[in-house]
């Protein structure tokens, strides 16, 4: 068995021997890529993926399931901060259920859920007010943590204590709200609203003064809208304001430049100032109109008709009762005979009509222009001569203008005479510098920069290029060199043994005399081949 090894280790040499040297680099790579692909297909396949169960976990929950996971056998791994449990991929949805089952989610805000397992008989209205405020706290955290981007929130209610006697002062709900947000994650502005308006419905008596909203770094949230009582945030309504107010302008001097601009020869030769007053009073209106149904005669539709009739008529009478004065009556004048007829009629109509009622609101744009004033600088054609500047053309200018000003004022609700309108603009012939002297030397600074720049390229060009054949010469004298060396052995050839021709004993002795001496390694490889045949 060893000798066959020794042969077959003996025939890998030489087969090692004859290859060349390329070959030789192929085998090897070609052998460490094969045990790489063996050793790296083994690792995946043999490797357990693992998948995300459960995430933003309470340090408790974490503590509970991981709990679990090690009681059962079942591998996981967790997150460096302890929010996060992975288990198998294969085993998620079970591991889910099982977790769920075993109650160990529930460490964190019940709600209004924790009255359904606990009785109210035997507790007292302090231990009432406990777990109903603690209820309300978790609905609370339940309805936060259900906006994008937040990972969890703590909620904190002081409510107002019931007295019987009066106080001075009366006490007003408190709230206080810290969120945890995920990484990387801000919150917008209607999201903070958001939470603001929730919190401040879902408490009595509590208004949005009395709501503190911050994050996990400490930094505090202020709401834009105002609250129930009409305040506002006023200095994010004030920013706001400015920044209507600066486009406001900022539009209309583009347009008067891009209408003068061409006119005069260019945008350069046009210098407007605008300054406009806003009124930000927001306004509601309420209108109840009543119009007829029918406009012919300004009358309304009939909805109800009553009419009552009545009518009399009588022939006269004839006198009645005892003749004579009564003995406790007062003696009076004798009353005359009726004669004569009677007819009287009576006419009743009552007639209900319905108009039109219509409710109008109306609500008034976010701004309105209540003044406006223009002032442009215009170059004339000579600028050294304002009067080159003719009145007509001045005049159109003005008219312009003008009219700029009377349609931002149609909303202003005041009444403005031609006379009025025409002092809010002001046209000042005067010649214009243009912004370019002092920026006249910056393209001969640009000129220099791009001359150094493209010199310390040509530089760096020419210096790789001269490496790189000055490298090119070093390896060509070496390639010289090693031909100058090897050339001599490529001379000197092996000296064959031909068993065969060798007829004499003497002959096969100086033949392996000369292969000793010249070849001392096939000498002794040839020796070995003999034994093992042998």
């Amino acid at each position: 068995m060893k000798e066959q090894w020794n042969r077959y280790r003996e025939l890998a040499l030489q087969y090692w021997r004859r290859l060349t040297k390329m070959q030789r680099f192929a085998v090897v790579g070609s052998a460490i890529f094969l045990a790489a692909t063996v050793v790296l297909v083994a690792v995946t396949f043999s490797r357990t993926e693992y998948a995300v169960a459960f995430q933003n976990l309470r340090p408790e929950t974490a503590a509970s399931i991981k709990e679990y996971l090690e009681k059962n056998g079942i591998p996981y791994k967790m997150s460096a901060d302890g929010t996060s449990i992975g288990v198998p991929a294969d085993r998620v949805a079970e591991v889910r259920v099982d977790v769920a089952a075993q109650g160990l989610l529930k460490s964190g805000s019940l709600g209004y859920g924790m009255f359904r397992n606990t009785g109210s008989f035997g507790m007292t209205d302090k231990e009432f007010n406990v777990q109903f405020l603690a209820a309300v706290q978790g609905e609370l955290e339940q309805m936060i943590n259900s906006i994008e981007g937040v990972a969890s929130s703590k909620v904190m209610v002081t409510l107002p204590k019931d007295s019987p006697f009066l106080s001075v002062e009366p006490q007003e709900t408190q709230a206080a709200v810290v969120v945890t947000l995920k990484p990387g994650v801000t919150l917008s502005q209607q999201q903070i609203d958001t939470m603001y308006l929730l919190v401040e419905k879902s408490l009595p008596k509590l208004k949005r003064e009395n709501i503190t909203i911050s994050n996990q770094y400490g930094e505090l949230y202020t709401p834009s809208q105002g609250s129930s009582d009409g305040s506002t945030n006023v200095v994010g309504k004030a920013n706001e304001q400015l920044q209507i107010k600066k486009n406001f302008e900022a539009d209309i001097q583009r347009k008067i430049i891009s209408f003068l601009g061409p006119l005069l020869g260019g945008t350069h030769k046009v210098v407007p100032l605008v300054y406009a007053t806003l009124n930000f009073d927001a306004v509601k209106e309420i209108r109840n109109m009543v119009t007829p149904v029918n406009t012919a005669d300004q009358t309304g539709i009939d909805i109800s008709i009553q009419e009552i009739q009545k009518s009399y008529s009588s022939e006269g009478g004839a006198e009645g009762g005892v003749a004579g004065t009564g003995e406790t009556d007062v003696p009076g004048y004798p009353a005359t005979g009726g004669s004569g007829r009677v007819n009287s009629e009576e006419l009743n109509r009552i007639v209900n009509r319905e108009v039109n009622r219509i409710q109008q609101e109306v609500m008034r744009q976010p701004y309105v222009v209540k003044d406006l004033t223009i002032s442009v600088g215009i170059e004339p054609p000579d600028p050294n001569n304002p009067d080159s500047l003719t009145p007509e053309l001045r005049d159109a200018i003005q008219r312009l203008l003008v009219s700029f000003v009377s349609a931002a004022l149609v909303d202003s609700g005041q009444t403005f005479t031609p006379e009025q309108l025409a002092e809010k603009v002001t046209v000042i012939p005067h010649a214009i510098t243009p912004p370019a002297t002092a920026a006249a030397s910056r393209p001969n600074w640009l000129y220099v920069l791009y001359g150094v720049g493209a010199l310390a390229l040509l530089l760096g060009a020419g210096g790789a290029l001269w490496a790189v054949r000055r490298r090119k010469s070093a390896a060509e004298a070496e390639e010289q060199a090693a031909a100058v060396v090897e050339e001599p052995a490529k001379k000197i050839e092996p000296l064959p043994v031909d068993l065969e021709s060798a007829t004499t004993e003497a002959q096969i002795r100086r033949q392996l005399e000369q292969l000793a001496r010249r070849k001392p390694t096939e000498f002794v490889n040839l020796l070995r081949t003999w034994l093992v045949e042998e």
